[in-house]
């Protein structure tokens, strides 16, 4: 579908009419990463709809566009392009910070937030939770990170997840590690899902950088859900959104089994969660 002047993917659960669910996905993934959520918030009554982000999946890889901004704009116009007026808006990782940012840039269209692995942005920019970042400074070299993510029929992207993932669990399967591989093989979708990163570590100095800075500091308006992973290696379990930073109900979950994906490392407990944070939102 059109939006914000690309092209989006999505795949969707649930009828038309249900209040709408739009998940986003993280690096290194794309939309398949919420194939155990779709099926069951659609069961819940709602429209579950999974986009692939700009640069990933089946999604247009434009050469510019990997900035909160144009992310945030990305989201508000694929909610109108699937014809509702808001959604409630589920992000992990990178897709979280997009959903923070969609909450604030894009208000009126976001009617609730749940954030997965993916503190407040004001968060991640801080020295404290600079664990965030150290797992992925090499991205910041140019060339390099791309050329690494595509050598050996992308193995190094299974190395991530797996790296990523709490220890001794079965994330990532044979077909995770062969869908994820797949996906980012396809030029220039390393280099695009590498621009997020980049925008974000290299803005920290520049104008529009402390814009979007001084912009987040926009307590966020809608419910929240925050849910993190206790072996999460990439991010700190510990990063937990202040209640200063909410207006509305604030909820945090943190789930003693999972790593960085716990959306798919403990897919049952997630969705228990997530259902019942739902039902609690208003969106029905």
């Amino acid at each position: 579908m059109a939006a914000n002047g690309a092209r989006f993917h999505v795949a969707e659960c649930g009828a038309a009419d249900d209040p709408l669910v739009l998940f986003l996905h993280g690096f290194p993934e794309f939309w398949w990463a919420w194939r155990h959520q779709l099926p069951v918030v659609a069961e819940a009554g709602y429209r579950a709809v999974a986009m692939d982000l700009r640069g990933y999946g089946a999604s247009d890889k434009t050469p510019r566009g990997y900035d909160p901004y144009t992310a945030a704009a990305d989201v508000s116009g694929v909610i109108r392009s699937l014809g509702a007026t808001d959604a409630v808006v589920v992000g992990h990782g990178w897709g979280g910070f997009i959903a923070w940012s969609a909450a604030v840039l894009a208000p009126r269209q976001v009617r609730g937030l749940a954030a997965v692995s993916a503190p407040h942005p004001l968060l991640l920019a801080r020295a404290g939770l600079v664990k965030a970042l150290t797992h992925t400074a090499w991205f910041q070299l140019p060339i390099l990170p791309e050329r690494r993510l595509l050598a050996q029929d992308g193995i190094h992207i299974e190395r991530l997840l797996r790296a990523w993932s709490a220890p001794g669990g079965a994330f990532p399967d044979a077909e995770a590690s062969r869908r994820y591989r797949a996906a980012l093989q396809v030029w220039p979708a390393p280099h695009c899902a590498l621009e997020y990163h980049r925008w974000f570590a290299r803005s920290r100095l520049r104008p529009d950088g402390r814009k979007y800075s001084a912009r987040m500091r926009t307590p966020i308006a809608v419910p929240v859900l925050q849910v993190n992973g206790a072996q999460d290696p990439a991010v700190s379990p510990a990063a937990v959104t202040p209640p200063d930073m909410v207006t509305a109900p604030l909820r945090h979950e943190l789930l003693t089994a999972a790593g960085h994906f716990s959306h798919e490392e403990t897919p049952e407990l997630f969705n228990r969660y997530l259902v019942d944070w739902l039902s609690g939102t208003g969106a029905r």
